[in-house]
Parts: C-alpha cells; structure tokens; sequence
C-alpha cells in the first residue's frame, strides 16, 4: 500500500517559504505552496516512475492530487506523464477525474501533458474530450486544446492525423465567440503551435474566423505567418 505521506515529505524537504510566498501571489489561487522548484519535482517524480509499477504510480499520484497542494499535484501530472504507461486505462481515468479541480494554469498544464500522452497513445480517446467542449467549466473546455497539441506537431500526418487535426480546428472555431481570455489564448497556441508545420490550415482558419478573434488572440496565431497573411 502506498504511503502518500513518505513521497509528501521528500516534496516537503525541499521548501523555501521565500519561494513560496512568490508563487501564491504569482498564481493567486487559494491552496497551500512548498516553493519547491519545477527542476526537483522532476528529479523525485521520474526516480518514483522507476520503482513504482502502474497501479502504484496512479495511487499515489490520486493521493498527492488530493493534498490540494500546488507541488503535490505538479507532481501527481509528472508521474503520469510518461509516453508508454501499460496498462494506462486507470490513468487516463484518474486524469479525466481531475478536469473539475482545475483552476489555475500551472497545474492544468501540467496535467494537460499527462493526457497529451494517453491521447497520443489512445486517439479514440478524443470521443471522450470532445464532450469538454461543451462543458460549463471554462478549464474543462480549454483543457479540450491543450491536451490534443501533440496534434499540431506532425510535419507528415497520416490521414487519421489529418483527420483529427481537422475535428480539433472544429472546436476552436467554436471556441471563437467565447471572449474568455484563457479561452482565447488556447485557440491562439493551439494555431500558433499547428503554423509551424500546417500554414494552410491556419490561414484557411484565420481568413474565416480571425476578424472574430480577441486582437490579441489573432496576433498570437499568426505570429510566423506574417509574411502569408498580408
């Protein structure tokens, strides 16, 4: 059985209330901090992935979401993001489990990457992330973008790519009338990041929907496309 605590505490050796005290008025979200840097929570959470199996690394990453503290659930996403987790159904469970707690942007990117991962590795999961477009919980719907960037990377996409890649620029095109900032800024990374290796897509997207973009937004998305876009 695994002992929640014994991990908390190898988080907890590395405090600095100075550190700490930064990072709450930085995130401004209500919850306990360690001030424990990104670069050791790396360290302890990939030598856990060595000596726990899966079923293991799902508790305690359960047990450290629950503490509701800010490193103890940037941790509980590290330890699950990892490419081959077998099997990673309980994985990809806990993770879904977790879209209503998100409230800052730290953590939710953080498990965003975790599910990068399942869905890279599941692409039928998408079925199950396109109901978080609909969702009235802002995160959950940004969530939806941020977890399918993996989406945007492929310079030679297999028709199936295509295919998803197009049903992703579908929900941001419904995204556009929501004048959420968060919102707004994930439709711009998510073509912003896609720019890089599919100009014609996100021109195509920017000339039907980039005139009902926030300015900021629009600006962000076509960044390396300046040059196409005049």
């Amino acid at each position: 059985m695994i002992q929640a605590a014994v991990y908390l505490d190898q988080i907890k050796a590395h405090a600095d209330a100075e550190r700490a005290q930064q990072a709450a008025a930085y995130h401004k979200v209500d919850r306990a901090y360690l001030g424990v840097p990104n670069p050791v929570l790396n360290d302890l959470t990939k030598s856990w992935r060595r000596e726990l199996d899966v079923s293991d690394r799902v508790a305690l990453s359960d047990a450290l979401w629950q503490t509701n503290i800010h490193e103890a659930r940037i941790a509980s996403a590290k330890l699950l993001t990892q490419a081959r987790i077998r099997p990673d159904e309980a994985a990809w469970d806990l993770l879904q489990s977790w879209l209503p707690d998100f409230d800052a942007w730290a953590v939710a990117d953080h498990a965003c990457m975790a599910m990068q991962k399942r869905l890279s590795a599941d692409p039928a999961r998408l079925d199950q992330v396109e109901r978080w477009t609909t969702s009235d919980h802002m995160w959950t719907r940004r969530a939806a973008l941020v977890a399918t960037l993996p989406w945007t990377k492929q310079n030679h996409p297999k028709p199936d790519d295509l295919k998803h890649r197009d049903r992703i620029l579908g929900w941001a095109a419904g995204y556009v009338p929501d004048r959420d900032w968060f919102i707004q800024k994930s439709i711009a990374w998510w073509l912003r990041e896609l720019s890089k290796h599919d100009a014609p897509r996100v021109i195509a997207f920017l000339q039907t929907h980039g005139l009902a973009m926030k300015p900021f937004a629009r600006r962000e998305a076509g960044k390396y496309l300046k040059d196409q876009l005049e």
